[in-house]
């Protein structure tokens, strides 16, 4: 087996699993651990402050999905016509697709393309992005997945030119703990660790760890205050997470929001209300307003209380890519817990 393939190793050609391309692969996720380490055996990427996108190449067919198998081709039009210009024609590729604000990845810009669904609206938001890919799971009639990383990342690297909108992600060897400082120094989210040898897991797994320079949530919204004073559509929100089928109440989010987000998001919040509460807690408040638990937002905070609330949260934006039902409390694990 030559070409592309050629400096795999024989061992690793026999893992090369011949088949078409799929219509969609589940996106292997990360679990967050309060664990800091550095690995030979592992590596570490800069933790994206972005949308995941799976990348979808068969022929002349390019397809960018959400991790909830939402097209967005007329979201991000640049990114489709960079992929059309790939040589390589048949390939499923992982990243996640960022805006800049200086040095920083920033959600809250993004915000300004997310569920645009005319490319020339998109386009003329003027918000430059940038399609970042970490992960090649199927490449000219073979699906990788059971490659280790480091030799998937070779084969990524080999296959795509990266020029324009796609970049390669970069990453580092050995020095998770050292690597992590710098990224806190930076203003980053933090870093994504990786074992090098595993393979490509369709779920959410131990062998991606994230480690977090600062605390985000994603929450589902559950409800809203009046607003006073000058603020108008809304004063906060009223947030929460599923356990089971039990949507647990979070607390209230009053902060984040410009005049562009409040009449957005007080909208559609007037669409969905509801007269019973979608929380299984006691709202004690009496100027709230409940909504059907559909939309999902990402919210930054210093911490969790004992009670199980957030403290100091803010709002960063909507995540429409992520399923109310699958939003739960992200709890730290440590080595050996299952």
């Amino acid at each position: 087996m030559s070409g592309l393939f050629g400096a795999l190793s024989r061992a690793d050609r026999e893992r090369l699993r011949a088949r078409s391309q799929p219509d969609w692969i589940e996106p292997m996720l990360a679990t967050l651990t309060d664990d800091r380490f550095s690995d030979t055996d592992w590596i570490y990427e800069r933790k994206l402050d972005g949308v995941r996108c799976l990348v979808f190449r068969d022929g002349e067919a390019v397809r960018l999905l959400s991790r909830n198998r939402t097209v967005m081709n007329e979201t991000w039009p640049e990114l489709v016509e960079a992929i059309e210009r790939e040589p390589c024609r048949d390939f499923v590729a992982d990243g996640e697709i960022v805006a800049f604000e200086g040095a920083r990845t920033s959600f809250s810009r993004l915000q300004g393309r997310i569920g645009i669904q005319d490319a020339d609206r998109a386009r003329r938001t003027g918000i430059a992005v940038t399609l970042y890919l970490f992960d090649l799971l199927h490449v000219q009639g073979r699906d990788t997945r059971r490659l280790p990383l480091r030799r998937r990342k070779v084969l990524l690297k080999r296959a795509l030119s990266f020029e324009g909108p796609i970049r390669f992600t970069p990453h580092r060897n050995e020095t998770g703990e050292a690597y992590l400082e710098e990224a806190c120094r930076k203003g980053w989210e933090g870093l994504i660790a990786k074992d090098a040898r595993a393979a490509y897991e369709t779920e959410r797994s131990r062998r991606w760890l994230k480690f977090k320079c600062v605390h985000r949530q994603e929450l589902v919204i559950g409800g809203f205050t009046d607003p006073k004073g000058s603020r108008s559509d809304f004063g906060a929100l009223l947030v929460g997470h599923f356990e089971g089928r039990a949507l647990r109440y979070a607390g209230k989010v009053g902060t984040g929001y410009d005049e562009a987000t409040l009449a957005d998001l007080g909208g559609r919040l007037r669409d969905l209300e509801r007269e019973r509460s979608p929380f299984c807690d006691a709202i004690g408040d009496s100027d709230v307003h409940f909504v059907r638990p559909e939309l999902v937002g990402e919210f930054g905070f210093t911490e969790w209380t004992d009670d199980g609330k957030l403290r100091h949260p803010r709002f960063l934006g909507l995540r429409p890519d992520k399923p109310a039902r699958k939003v739960h409390r992200e709890r730290p694990r440590r080595s050996g817990e299952t």
